[in-house]
């Protein structure tokens, strides 16, 4: 269509709106335009009655456009992608349609704990949730139902009814929310929480439709238990000591440390201890051992040739570890300490090897003879 004959359209619906002159006049003029065209109609537009609604407002008019989407540029209406005009934009008009526009409006709409952006050509909430879907009986809406949604959208929070499901203390509580988190289900189920008491999925979680949640029962204390710390034992080689003689010097003492750990029972079932802290009450202190190298002498003179086995099977049974009844005498050949160090010897006779028991026992019968053992002496002659 030219711009001159789009002009002259134009001006005609004006004219057959505004009408300000008889149809009889206009009338000869219509005819002969017809007939400069060949005795056809194909540039004469018919004037039609239609009714207009914008966003709800409806208006009437009448119109030379041909079809919708000329009707809405003659108007001024502007539509974008995500309106809604019916009939469709290229549908031929004709006196009595009623087109309607309906703009679409964005919403920020929170479902159920998802986001997600959406439009609408509904004009309040209640029919945008009726055209997106969302089932609103029972639901918590951000905004009322009858609230409108202007053309910058909306921000819309919507939790729809669930059925959750609270396993607590050996027995179910089902309970229909909208809640936007368990913490607050627990609650609509009048079920309350103690101290550490918490649920299996976290208590800020959203509740799900057809979700089971145990309830746990949880008791917390601290427990402390101390444990042994082992010493070490620090050998010394002692060149004054005969070989095979071990002097301890300084017993060692075992050190105590504190160990506190977090114990707690779920529904009565005890948990794994969590440690927390640990303290040295106590160090160890190391045992010390003079380890002897000196060598044993191989004989003293005179004693060498004795039987002193003989008299060792007397004394002890011929055991080097043989302690008396009393406690007093120790060894093969029962000495007492004082005169086992008298001799040079460290620590217990008892302790010491069998050979240095008997290098010691022959200087004392170098010293004193057979009489330093008064019942037993006698067998060294045999």
């Amino acid at each position: 269509m030219s711009h001159a004959h789009h002009s002259h359209r134009a001006t005609r619906r004006r004219r057959a709106v505004d009408r300000p002159a008889p149809m009889s006049r206009l009338l000869p003029q219509a005819l002969v335009v017809a007939a400069l065209a060949g005795g056809t109609s194909a540039f004469v537009s018919e004037d039609k009655a239609v009714l207009l609604s914008v966003d709800g407002a409806p208006r009437s008019l009448h119109t030379f456009a041909d079809d919708v989407g000329e009707l809405l540029a003659e108007e001024g209406v502007a539509v974008g992608r995500h309106d809604l005009v019916a009939p469709a934009p290229n549908r031929p008009l004709s006196t009595g349609d009623q087109v309607a526009v309906r703009y679409g409006r964005p919403v920020a709409l929170t479902l159920d704990g998802e986001h997600r952006e959406v439009w609408t050509t509904a004009r309040t909430v209640d029919g945008a949730l009726r055209q997106l879907g969302v089932r609103a009986e029972g639901a918590y809406l951000s905004a009322s139902r009858s609230a409108a949604i202007s053309r910058r959208g909306l921000t819309l929070d919507v939790r729809t009814e669930r059925t959750v499901t609270f396993v607590a203390d050996g027995r179910e509580h089902t309970v229909r929310t909208n809640a936007a988190t368990v913490r607050e289900a627990v609650w609509e189920a009048g079920l309350a929480l103690h101290g550490e008491d918490t649920t299996s999925v976290p208590l800020d979680a959203f509740p799900r439709d057809g979700q089971t949640i145990s309830v746990m029962r949880i008791t917390a204390g601290q427990e402390t238990r101390e444990v042994t710390i082992p010493f070490l034992t620090v050998r010394r080689e002692d060149p004054t000591v005969f070989r095979g003689t071990e002097i301890v010097e300084r017993l060692g003492r075992p050190g105590v440390r504190r160990i506190t750990y977090a114990v707690r029972t779920v529904n009565g079932v005890p948990q794994r201890p969590r440690q927390m802290r640990a303290e040295t009450v106590r160090e160890a202190v190391a045992q010390i051992v003079r380890v002897g190298t000196k060598p044993i002498p191989a004989s003293v003179g005179a004693a060498d040739g004795l039987n002193w086995r003989a008299m060792a099977v007397c004394e002890s049974g011929g055991r080097p570890n043989a302690v008396d009844a009393s406690g007093t005498y120790g060894g093969l050949y029962q000495f007492d300490e004082p005169t086992w160090r008298s001799l040079g010897g460290r620590g217990r006779p008892q302790d010491a090897p069998a050979a240095e028991q008997t290098y010691r026992a022959k200087r004392l019968y170098v010293q004193r003879g057979a009489s330093a053992w008064p019942h037993c002496g006698r067998r060294l002659h045999q």
